[in-house]
């Protein structure tokens, strides 16, 4: 069943159709029935999908350890800026361990929290104490001056945002759009490509399709990566998220696009399904994600899958000996975690890892990235 007000959307847009990326910011961020904005579970066993940072606490951890490391050997303040920090487990669980490892570091430590859902900003709030030093913001826009300078971190940032939805089809491109059909539901419509930005970013690019062959076009990430590019003035930027190369595109697996569903954590392929009632997500363009930052003087320090990322930063440290049968002591759940987190067959090895860095030059030898730059 279509939303009141998606139908009223739709209704009065011209041509009674709206572009992808207006119909995915209307479902998920519609200020009180959004997907995101609304007060309903969606991470962990009660929501539609799971993080990284909600599977175990090891997870926070090792960003510790290395964010205190990078603080004491570069003169960049000890501030960090999540964007999107959802239910606030890894902030959390980060803090911690950084309040463990460096006690005097930690008291000149400033957590920023932006989030735009009032409902995530409340669970954030029940979920880390409020002793920690930590501000919460709705925008980007409202964090003050003095937090400019630091590390910002997301964790499937950029996936979440809104994408354009093209294809190739007999030799001509053509976007697709969003509209309701003669029996009341919502269906596709594909027009001739007209839409400057689009075929800007695509000639930019150099990508070339094949027939039948369908493709987001991530304009929003590209807008959101040159705010933050232009409001950090030194630090770094860490990027996990989903994402593919350009050089990928011709796979058999990318065709069809990587737009999907997520809903009570089955992967649903028909992103028109369940308007407001699940998560929507597509592969980020890594290639491009990483040249937004080069206008902005960030370097491009290397990106690496997440699993060889977490291994090259001492993930392996925290396994234990485990003689303990039972499975479900902490050291087995640790143990497990750990294994989850960097098997090659993980869902956590379809994320990446981007760090950009301007100001300093310190990551290379906190992480041995091996000339991972375009892996």
């Amino acid at each position: 069943m279509i939303p009141a007000f998606l139908q009223e959307k739709i209704e009065k847009a011209p041509g009674r159709k709206l572009d992808f990326a207006e119909y995915m910011m209307t479902v998920l961020y519609h200020p009180s029935e959004g997907y995101y904005m609304k007060p309903k579970n969606k991470v962990g066993t009660k929501g539609d999908f799971i993080t990284s940072s909600n599977v175990h606490t090891v997870y926070g951890k090792l960003f510790a350890k290395l964010l205190v490391k990078y603080f004491n050997e570069t003169d960049i303040p000890p501030v960090i800026i999540e964007v999107g920090g959802g239910n606030g487990r890894f902030a959390k669980h980060l803090l911690e361990e950084f309040k463990l490892l460096d006690p005097l570091l930690y008291r000149r430590l400033s957590y920023v929290m932006v989030e735009t859902s009032s409902y995530h900003i409340h669970l954030q709030k029940t979920t880390i104490p409020d002793s920690v030093p930590v501000s919460y913001f709705t925008s980007l826009e409202d964090v003050p001056d003095r937090f400019r300078k630091g590390v910002l971190f997301s964790n499937e940032l950029f996936d979440a945002l809104p994408v354009h939805v093209i294809e190739y089809k007999n030799g001509t491109l053509k976007e697709v759009f969003v509209t309701i059909d003669e029996d009341g539901n919502l269906s596709e419509r594909s027009l001739p490509l007209d839409n400057e930005e689009i075929q800007a970013y695509i000639s930019k690019n150099k990508l070339i399709f094949s027939e039948g062959q369908r493709m987001e076009v991530p304009l929003a990430m590209m807008h959101y990566a040159n705010i933050l590019g232009e409001w950090m003035l030194a630090g770094t930027i860490i990027t996990v998220d989903y994402g593919y190369r350009f050089s990928e595109l011709a796979s058999q697996d990318l065709l069809e696009g990587s737009l999907r569903g997520y809903h009570q954590h089955q992967l649903v392929k028909d992103p028109l399904k369940y308007p407001t009632e699940m998560d929507l997500t597509a592969h980020i363009h890594l290639d491009a994600l990483e040249e937004s930052f080069d206008d902005w003087e960030f370097s491009h320090v290397g990106t690496m899958r997440q699993g060889e990322f977490l291994v090259a930063a001492g993930i392996l440290e925290y396994l234990q000996e485990n003689q303990d049968p039972d499975p479900f002591s902490e050291k087995s759940k640790q143990n497990r975690a750990i294994r989850t987190l960097i098997m090659d067959s993980s869902w956590s090895n379809s994320f990446h890892v981007l760090i950009h860095e301007k100001g300093s030059d310190s990551w290379g030898t906190i992480i041995d990235f091996k000339n991972n730059k375009k892996r």
